[in-house]
């Protein structure tokens, strides 16, 4: 959960006028270290608006995993990560975000 720039102004401003981290506590419901991350933050940036970790683009592009699937249903999950270059892992939850299931019958 992300606090707003007012919140995170107004506990930096809590501390500032002299109150212990145990008021902190009290009154806003966080710790001093969160506090001092936010002081941090504003020295750095310059301001106080939350900062989001960048997400990774993934490897394997979902529409040419489901056209691979199409073409060859009964693929392996070593054959379908090869032209991907991933693991067979990397495929298998890329299976499951098209929540495609790889159960096979296997004839004794």
């Amino acid at each position: 959960m992300a606090y707003s720039e007012d919140f995170r102004k107004a506990a930096i401003e809590y501390i500032d006028k002299g109150h212990s981290e145990k008021e902190l506590v009290e009154a806003f419901g966080i710790y001093g270290s969160r506090v001092r991350e936010w002081r941090k933050l504003l020295q750095k940036t310059g301001s106080l608006e939350p900062q989001y970790k960048e997400t990774r683009k993934s490897k394997i592009d979902m529409k040419e995993l489901a056209a691979a699937l199409e073409r060859k249903p009964d693929a392996t999950l070593e054959e379908l990560a090869k032209p991907f270059g991933v693991t067979e892992s990397a495929v298998h939850y890329a299976m499951e975000r098209l929540k495609v299931t790889v159960k096979k019958t296997v004839h004794v």
